[in-house]
């Protein structure tokens, strides 16, 4: 994406958090239509811009007044009438209806940019080489996803618009007109949510990552409490559920903190998946479902065992993910033995080293929609 357009969807996403501020109930999907009617008009004007916001970002009329202030201040410089618990609103006109009248340097517009450019490479870059303060950045974007709810056919039909004929309905329907099927009611296969099983290696090893991880697995649990189910591995496994059900992320990852006992251990997953697989693998919590495993497959233990067991929950599961941050490493291929165990019996392997990457794999693999992923459209 050129720098331009970047610099234009940061000044827009900023007006935006500026409406949330002052109280206007600009929630992910307005922002989401906001960009799509500006990008089909003149964003050098700012008569378009004002009506598509108004239109896309306003949900009642109490918003019109606010929109007003916000829109006068953010893009014309003028004070806007905050909310009294609003945070500081921009005060930085966008350079785009601004433009500076010399050529010498904007410092504003070079600092938008700068800003716009490091949250790209943000989004891209290996966690595990992010600073401290970096991490815990793309730890709170990770609370941002939202994961939908996977789901399955079932047997069961259901009425419906579209499918197969229902004959006993209509049947039943000629009887109250004359022996005339005047309605031809059809019905198909009903669906129901899939259950979700993560496995979170919390080892030395994958430390960096392991943050984002459980973050992403509170994300899943978070959409779909009541059938998933997710658990650390390292020297012993640890379920998180209880934990993880808690809605503020900053609380359940500090009670899923209290409740891991084996922080930056070592590894035995063939033990600890054999452990996962008799206790509740068997009472159905594997059976027919998601199974995502992330781990870099540095395994201490047996290496056969985890091959057996990696079997095991292939037979089990409807899917087997295996998210491991080293796949997107130059020349990387499964050479450990954890890895070479496993392999034949994963069906997707995925990444899950960045922002972008847990993105996908909760939209492609889980099911769940990128939230705000009109940044880099």
């Amino acid at each position: 994406m050129e720098r331009a357009a970047r610099d234009a969807i940061e000044t827009l996403l900023g007006f935006v958090r500026t409406l949330r501020a002052a109280g206007v109930g600009a929630d992910t999907g307005r922002a989401a239509a906001f960009l799509r009617a500006v990008d089909t008009l003149d964003v050098t004007r700012p008569e378009p811009v004002y009506w598509a916001g108004r239109l896309t970002l306003c949900s009642h009329g109490a918003d019109l007044a606010r929109y007003d202030a916000c829109f006068a201040a953010y893009f014309g410089g003028a004070a806007p009438a905050a909310a009294e618990h609003a945070r500081p609103l921009a005060t930085t006109a966008p350079a785009m209806w601004n433009p500076p009248a010399s050529d010498d340097t904007d410092t504003d517009t070079d600092t938008t940019g700068l800003a716009a450019g490091d949250t790209e490479v943000l989004r891209t870059a290996d966690i595990a080489a992010l600073t401290r303060e970096e991490r815990a950045a793309v730890a709170r974007l990770v609370s941002r996803i939202s994961a939908d709810r996977p789901r399955r056919r079932t047997r069961r039909l259901e009425p419906a618009v579209h499918g197969r004929l229902d004959h006993r309905r209509m049947l039943r329907s000629a009887l109250r007109t004359g022996g005339e099927p005047l309605r031809l009611p059809r019905r198909h296969r009903s669906t129901r949510p899939r259950r979700v099983v993560l496995l979170v290696d919390i080892s030395g090893s994958m430390a960096p990552y392991a943050d984002a991880l459980l973050r992403l697995a509170h994300v899943v649990v978070r959409g779909h409490p009541r059938h998933t189910e997710a658990f650390s591995v390292g020297t012993r496994l640890t379920r998180l559920t209880p934990q993880m059900r808690l809605r503020d992320p900053a609380a359940a990852l500090a009670a899923v903190a209290d409740a891991i006992p084996d922080w930056s251990g070592g590894t035995r997953l063939g033990t600890e998946l054999k452990e996962f697989l008799d206790l509740y693998g068997r009472r159905g919590t594997a059976r027919g479902a998601l199974a995502i495993i992330a781990s870099d497959g540095w395994e201490r233990g047996d290496a056969a065992l985890l091959g057996t067991q990696m079997a095991r929950l292939a037979r089990l599961a409807h899917r087997v993910v295996w998210v491991n941050p080293h796949k997107a490493q130059p020349g990387y291929a499964p050479l450990t033995a954890g890895m070479r165990a496993a392999w034949p019996h994963i069906d997707d392997f995925v990444s899950g080293h960045s922002l972008d990457a847990l993105e996908q794999l909760a939209t492609a693999v889980i099911g769940g929609r990128r939230e705000g992923g009109v940044h880099r459209a």
